[in-house]
């Protein structure tokens, strides 16, 4: 079958960086489905994994963890899922990815393609769909008002793809007033179209701009971006016992303003479940079946903005630069090899 992958870790500008190859199609085993893969989307984890993460010697790494696509074979343990069905899915870290013709996925991680949506609008959707609902409701726990600014939540980092959801989610399921983050004229527009209330420019210094704004301080801060320079920001701009949560990882920081407000922080990773076996891992299923649900009813919509060509390794090194830059809005997907 075909694939894209890559031996040594590094920069993309390397030819060497993705490359088309052939692998053996899959079998599936257990719970697992094999998916004819229709269109995958690219997240900054990918371009992440592949700069810092060498392959197995002598072998590939195959990147991908978005997908839509048909199951054409089922494991002997799987219950739910049946050959012909269209799924939707973020996969795991800890598997092969999604950039091959076929894939095999946990079917405890997958749900039904909204039917309203093409591959390529569904393939948009899972890791952050999963990444917004996990931060939003099992992290922050927002439907959980805290005690000052308990109906209001900053989310840094709006029109990316995990901001393009979580707005969305917010206004489908809550009814917080939501501030949210940009730093260009182009990016206001798309987050004010998918229902945010407020906006204002993480490029400038926050703390001051959520003052002007007169409603109070935030008791809720969803960081999706560039976490590390906004720290100091977010601890002056948070309201007393509030709840910050942060998709990635930081390096060292001053810790004491947040003790000084007993601020949570709650770091979120959407491949947790999947990584650990936890004994919720369906959780998974079961938040993409109730998007599906929501895209389906016209409550929410696709977060796609691009289609960038067929699956293959130069659209995607061109698609990995472009996430790089950290200006893209809302997802890039591919569709088809």
């Amino acid at each position: 079958m075909k694939a894209i992958g890559y031996q040594t870790p590094g920069s993309i500008d390397r030819q060497e960086a993705l490359v088309d190859i052939s692998l053996d199609q899959p079998i599936p085993q257990g719970k697992d489905l094999r998916v004819k893969i229709q269109a995958v989307s690219v997240n900054p984890v990918d371009y992440k994994i592949r700069q810092g993460m060498p392959a197995p010697e002598g072998g590939w790494n195959v990147l991908g963890y978005d997908a839509s696509g048909v199951v054409d074979a089922v494991g002997e343990a799987v219950q739910n899922v049946q050959v012909g069905d269209q799924v939707f899915y973020a996969g795991s870290m800890i598997r092969p990815g999604t950039n091959s013709e076929y894939h095999l996925v946990d079917e405890r991680i997958v749900a039904k393609k909204p039917t309203s949506l093409s591959h390529a609008e569904a393939a948009a959707m899972p890791l952050t769909s999963i990444t917004a609902w996990e931060a939003l409701f099992d992290r922050l726990d927002v439907t959980r008002p805290t005690t000052q600014g308990g109906k209001l939540i900053l989310i840094i980092g709006g029109a990316g793809g995990v901001g393009s959801i979580a707005i969305q989610l917010l206004r489908a399921l809550t009814d917080m007033t939501i501030i949210t983050t940009v730093s260009r004229p182009e990016t206001q527009a798309w987050v004010e179209e998918l229902g945010a209330h407020h906006v204002i420019d993480h490029s400038k210094p926050m703390a001051p701009q959520i003052e002007a704004l007169g409603l109070g301080a935030p008791g809720f801060v969803f960081s999706t971006n560039h976490r590390q320079h906004h720290l100091a920001d977010i601890a002056e701009l948070i309201a007393p016992q509030g709840r910050f949560s942060l998709t990635d990882e930081v390096e060292a920081f001053a810790s004491q303003p947040f003790v000084m407000k007993s601020i949570s922080v709650h770091f979120e990773l959407m491949f947790t479940r999947s990584l650990f076996g936890t004994s919720d891992i369906a959780a998974q299923h079961q938040l993409l079946s109730k998007v599906a649900e929501l895209i389906d009813a016209g409550k929410i919509k696709t977060t796609l903005t691009e289609i960038a060509g067929r699956i293959n390794a130069d659209n995607l090194k061109k698609v990995h630069a472009q996430l790089e830059t950290g200006k893209a809005r809302g997802k890039i997907v591919l569709e088809g090899f």
